[in-house]
């Protein structure tokens, strides 16, 4: 169970093919965890804003996307009271040091480099999981 939560995870993806990889990853490492999808930055505030009743656990965050980018949605939600609770981990496939250091400076949990290979894939998720699984924070 993702960091010890029955909270949804949501992923913030444009590529498909990345999505059903995480799809096949929560599956395979058996996290309960419902998965929310998001393809853009906008449409994860659309999601974010009409959940009312729970908020995600976690955010998984791409940040090349087309409409909102990572970072454009990084900004806007970095301004709401549920960021204060809610940790953003990258992954993503930018090596760039400009979108290292501006994810950094708004306040991201963490930064992953995406895996190519699958196994490779399952074993960051696996990770991500073990570490947010013993994380400790705020209801």
């Amino acid at each position: 169970m993702l960091m010890n939560s029955t909270k949804p995870v949501l992923l913030i993806e444009d590529d498909s093919v990345d999505i059903m990889t995480v799809k096949r990853c929560f599956k395979r490492l058996k996290i309960p965890n419902e998965l929310w999808i998001a393809e853009n930055g906008e449409e994860a505030l659309k999601i974010l804003d009409s959940s009312t009743q729970v908020s995600p656990c976690i955010i998984l965050l791409d940040i090349n996307m087309p409409k909102m980018n990572g970072l454009e949605f990084l900004e806007k939600f970095k301004k709401r009271k549920i960021s204060q609770k809610t940790p953003v981990i990258m992954l993503t496939s930018s090596k760039e040091e400009s979108d290292i250091d501006h994810c950094f400076t708004l306040g991201v949990a963490g930064y992953i480099l995406k895996p190519v290979e699958y196994n490779e894939f399952v074993e960051t998720i696996e990770l991500l999981n073990a570490y947010w699984s013993k994380s400790e924070l705020p209801e």
